[in-house]
């Protein structure tokens, strides 16, 4: 499966990914497809952030920003969201790993993060990679 950057075609398709993100992960509060959308067009009007998506029919979404670390350690890339629809996981997850890998090294990043749901636990997809868990967030409903 060919990872490519997302060009404005894709748009459609990535939202209805999101869709799919969306009810994967079990969040309780409703979809909204505008929010989505502006989050794809966000994306691809920054220059410090890329789209990856997984083959011709996108079967999969990376979304990242690139930033200069609060604390001074350089720039690095912070994946914003990354699904791959079930038929397309294996091979294809880990090329779109590798293409973000290459995306965060040629805007200057001197590390990359990713994410992890507690409902979606795979870090240790993530710790075969080279990463490390570094934080951990909670959050409380108000």
């Amino acid at each position: 499966m060919d990872i490519r950057f997302a060009d404005a075609s894709d748009r459609d398709r990535v939202v209805a990914l999101l869709r799919e993100s969306h009810e994967a992960a079990g969040f309780t509060f409703p979809f909204q497809a505008a929010y989505a959308d502006r989050l794809f067009q966000q994306h691809m009007a920054s220059p410090m952030a890329c789209v990856l998506v997984a083959g011709s029919r996108a079967l999969g979404v990376l979304m990242a920003c690139a930033s200069e670390h609060p604390f001074g350690a350089g720039r690095i890339a912070k994946e914003t969201v990354w699904y791959v629809t079930p038929e397309a996981r294996g091979r294809g997850a880990i090329k779109m790993l590798d293409a973000y890998e290459a995306w965060a090294r040629s805007v200057g990043c001197v590390s990359a993060g990713m994410a992890s749901l507690a409902t979606n636990d795979i870090s240790s997809l993530y710790e075969r990679r080279g990463y490390s868990a570094v934080e951990t967030h909670f959050m409380k409903p108000l």
